[in-house]
């Protein structure tokens, strides 16, 4: 008897995921399931469940690591074209922009975890390094965090005039720089270190304290304020 595989249409109307989706609740669904709504539909071979269970291996099972893929990532996979990887992309993309949206922008920083609660989502998943700044008011609470700067894989240009103008332009007291490593790695570098201690002595001249400096990889962090480094 030749074999042959079941199609989704084919399956238990309780096992198929949109069903099983509207019968027990999202929270019902497994990632994979939920990445083959998404796409919609498999190959010759496998369903879309089975496809989405394939791409999720080839990314250790994590989220996290399916997220810094790009369209041309997701389209080396078999049965993956360019609609069904950008599917992928702008619904990751739009779970990131969820959890930047409900953490909680704190009206007050009180610790390195504020910051790296805050600036997470922002930074946490770039394949390239930003460099991002927090303005704040004499009580610590944010008047405004800006982009200054963006580079690639190992680094990224930081300009303090820039970053000294706008805290002038902004009225700011004190601010605390952040940036992340795509590496993973979060240990500071010398040259993390001596950007550091040079916006330190351009704000002591422009009154303008520097509290910290965050370094942010994947869901880690390190501050040189709690290492003691600034």
């Amino acid at each position: 008897m030749e074999n042959y595989k079941l199609s989704i249409t084919q399956w238990a109307l309780e096992d198929r995921p949109r069903e099983k989706l509207l019968t027990k609740g999202i929270s019902a669904l497994s990632d994979a399931e939920l990445i083959a709504i998404l796409i919609g539909s498999g190959t010759r071979n496998e369903t879309a469940v089975e496809l989405a269970q394939r791409i999720l291996n080839n990314s250790g099972n994590n989220l996290h690591t399916l997220g810094k893929l790009n369209v041309s990532d997701l389209m080396k996979e078999k049965g993956i074209g360019e609609a069904k990887a950008i599917t992928i992309i702008s619904a990751l993309e739009l779970g990131r922009r969820r959890s930047a949206t409900e953490t909680p922008e704190k009206s007050k920083i009180t610790s390195s975890r504020d910051v790296f609660t805050l600036m997470h989502p922002v930074l946490g998943d770039l394949p390239h390094e930003e460099f991002w700044v927090l303005y704040l008011n004499r009580s610590n609470k944010i008047i405004d965090k800006m982009k200054i700067s963006q580079g690639g894989v190992t680094g990224t240009v930081t300009d303090i005039k820039i970053i000294m103008k706008m805290a002038l332009d902004k009225l700011a007291s004190a601010v605390i720089l952040c940036h992340n490593h795509p590496s993973g790695n979060t240990e500071p570098s010398q040259a993390d270190i001596d950007i550091t201690s040079k916006i330190k002595s351009a704000g002591t001249f422009c009154d303008v304290a520097v509290l910290d400096h965050i370094i942010i990889a994947d869901k880690k962090y390190t501050s040189l304020a709690d290492e003691g480094i600034i």
